[in-house]
C-alpha cells in the first residue's frame, strides 16, 4: 500500500488528512485558532493534517468540521475516512509483538494491501463497511443538523448523542470484542503481577479473554527497580467473567457471560493531560505521542502512569434480552512504595469545555470504592452514572473510572457484577488478564516537559 514519505502512515490516515487540509483551508481559519477550538496544542492539529499523527477520539473531528463550517455531507465523509483510519491504526497495534528495536514502527502501515475493514466478532467478519456509516447519516440528516433551526442545547445535545454512537461504531470497527471465559475471577488471579511489567500495556493481543497461566506470584519491587521487558501492546484490555447460578455450582461448563467489553486504559484528559514515570533520562525518551499512540509509547519506555489514571469501559451486551449491571467493585492486590522514576508530562497545559461523568477511586483508601462523579458540558452540568445500568446488543454503556494515588504504587483492576436472563455473575476488567498499575509520583522527582521549539526535554 502507498505512503506518504517521511509519515510512515497509511493511506487512510493521508487520506482522512487531506480531507481536513481541504476544510481547513476553505474555511480560512489559522492552525493556533482551529487548535483553541479543539482544545489542543498547534503542533498536533498539525500532525492530524499532514498526516503524522491520528486523533483518539471523533469528539476532536467533530469540533474540527464544525469550526470550519463543514456541510452535514462533508462531516459524514470526514467521520468515514477517520472510522477507516482509526480502525487500520488499531489493527497495527493489535498485530503480534515485534523486538524491542522495532517498537519505533508499532502504528505504522504493515506491508501489502489489506481487504475492506468489517465487524469482527466471535463469529468472524460480519461485513464491510459502507459508503456511509447509518448512524452518524442519521444524527446528520435529524434536525439538530447545522441548517436547522434548532435551539443551541438542543444541536449540542443531538451532536454528543451522535459521537457516542460514532465511538460505538468505530470501536466495533476498529477493536475486537472480547470473548469471556467461564472461570471464577472474584479472588486475585494467580500468576505474574503488573510489578512484573512496570505497568505497560501487555497481554496476548486481548482476543481470547484468558487470564495468565497459573503459577507462583511474582515478588514485589522496590522503589525504582527495573522491570521485565513486556510483550508489544494491545489495543485493548481483557475482561475475563465468571457466571454463578445452577450451571456454575455442577454438571456442563457455564456459558459464557452475555457481555461484550472492549477496554481502554490510556485515557488523557481532554485528550491532552496526561503525566507517565520513566527510568530513562530525558535523552533517551522520545517525544510525546498523541494519545491515540500511548500504548506504544509506554510501552517501549516500561513507564507507569503517574498519580492518575483513567480507564473506560465500553460493555454492549451479546443478545436482545438486556443485561443488568448492579455494581463496579475495586480491587488492589498489590501496594508498594512509589516509584522514584521521572516524570513526564505529555503536554504544557490544555483544557477542555468537556468533563465527561464518571467514577472516581482513590486507591490509597483501605477499601477503595468506585465513587461516582457528575461531568460538565460549558457549564451544563451532566448527572452522575448509577447503578443497576441496563446494556443489551442495541443499548451499549461506558464507564469511565478515573483512579488516583499519592502514597503507593499500586496494581488494581474492576470487578463488574452483572445478572441476566442466564444468571449472574462477576466480570473482570484488566490489562489482558493482569492488573493496571499507577504509581504516586516520589518526593523531589523531577518533572519535565517537552520544548518543541527545542526538539528536547526540559525541566
Amino acid at each position: 500500500m502507498e505512503r506518504t514519505s517521511g509519515t510512515g502512515r497509511s493511506a487512510e490516515a493521508q487520506a482522512f488528512a487531506r480531507l481536513m487540509r481541504e476544510l481547513k483551508e476553505r474555511g480560512g481559519r489559522s492552525y493556533g485558532a482551529l487548535a483553541r477550538v479543539l482544545h489542543t496544542s498547534t503542533s498536533t492539529l498539525h500532525r492530524y493534517c499532514s498526516g503524522e499523527a491520528l486523533p483518539a477520539e471523533f469528539a476532536v473531528v467533530d469540533r474540527f468540521a464544525r469550526a470550519c463550517g463543514a456541510k452535514p455531507t462533508e462531516a459524514v465523509e470526514l467521520h468515514r475516512a477517520w472510522l477507516l483510519a482509526d480502525a487500520r491504526r488499531r489493527a497495527v497495534v493489535e498485530a503480534p509483538p515485534v523486538d524491542a528495536g522495532d517498537r519505533g514502527a508499532v502504528g505504522a502501515d504493515p506491508a501489502g494491501p489489506v481487504g475492506p475493514v468489517g465487524l469482527v466478532g466471535p463469529a468472524g467478519p460480519v461485513g464491510p463497511v459502507g459508503p456511509a456509516v447509518p448512524v452518524v447519516r442519521a444524527v446528520a440528516d435529524a434536525p439538530g443538523a447545522p441548517d436547522a433551526r434548532v435551539s443551541p442545547r438542543t444541536g449540542r445535545r443531538l451532536l454528543l448523542a451522535g459521537v457516542a454512537a460514532a465511538a460505538v461504531v468505530a470501536l466495533a470497527v476498529g477493536l475486537r470484542w472480547l470473548p469471556q471465559t467461564g472461570r471464577d475471577d472474584r479472588a486475585p488471579q494467580a500468576g505474574p503481577t503488573a510489578a512484573a511489567d512496570a505497568g505497560a500495556p501487555t497481554g496476548t493481543g486481548g482476543a481470547t479473554g484468558t487470564g495468565p497461566a497459573a503459577g507462583p506470584t511474582a515478588p514485589e519491587t522496590g522503589p525504582g527497580t527495573p522491570a521485565a521487558p513486556a510483550p508489544a501492546p494491545s489495543a485493548t484490555g481483557t475482561a475475563t467473567g465468571a457466571p454463578t447460578g445452577p450451571a456454575a455450582t455442577g454438571g456442563p461448563a457455564p456459558a459464557a457471560p452475555p457481555l461484550r467489553a472492549s477496554v481502554r486504559s490510556h485515557v488523557w484528559a481532554a485528550n491532552c493531560d496526561h503525566a507517565y514515570l520513566a527510568a530513562p533520562a530525558p535523552e533517551a525518551v522520545p517525544p510525546p505521542p498523541v494519545a491515540a499512540d500511548a500504548p506504544a509509547w509506554a510501552a517501549g519506555r516500561k513507564a507507569v502512569h503517574a498519580g492518575t489514571q483513567i480507564v473506560e469501559v465500553t460493555l454492549l451486551g451479546t443478545g436482545e434480552d438486556p443485561v443488568v449491571l448492579e455494581a463496579l467493585e475495586v480491587r488492589v492486590p498489590g501496594r508498594r512504595t512509589p516509584l522514584a522514576w521521572n516524570v513526564y508530562q505529555m503536554s504544557q497545559g490544555c483544557g477542555g469545555g468537556l468533563t465527561p461523568a464518571g467514577f472516581t477511586v482513590n486507591l490509597d483508601a483501605p477499601r477503595p470504592l468506585a465513587r461516582p462523579a457528575g461531568g460538565n458540558d460549558q457549564g451544563e452540568k451532566i448527572e452522575a452514572p448509577a447503578f443497576p445500568m441496563r446494556v443489551s446488543a442495541a443499548e451499549p454503556a461506558v464507564l469511565r473510572v478515573v483512579a488516583s494515588s499519592t502514597g503507593c504504587d499500586c496494581d488494581w483492576y474492576l470487578d463488574l457484577r452483572w445478572s441476566g436472563p442466564t444468571g449472574s455473575g462477576t466480570l473482570r476488567l484488566d490489562e489482558s488478564g493482569r492488573p493496571w498499575r499507577l504509581s504516586a509520583v516520589a518526593p523531589n522527582r523531577p518533572v519535565y516537559g517537552y520544548a518543541h521549539e527545542q526538539s528536547r526535554w526540559i525541566r
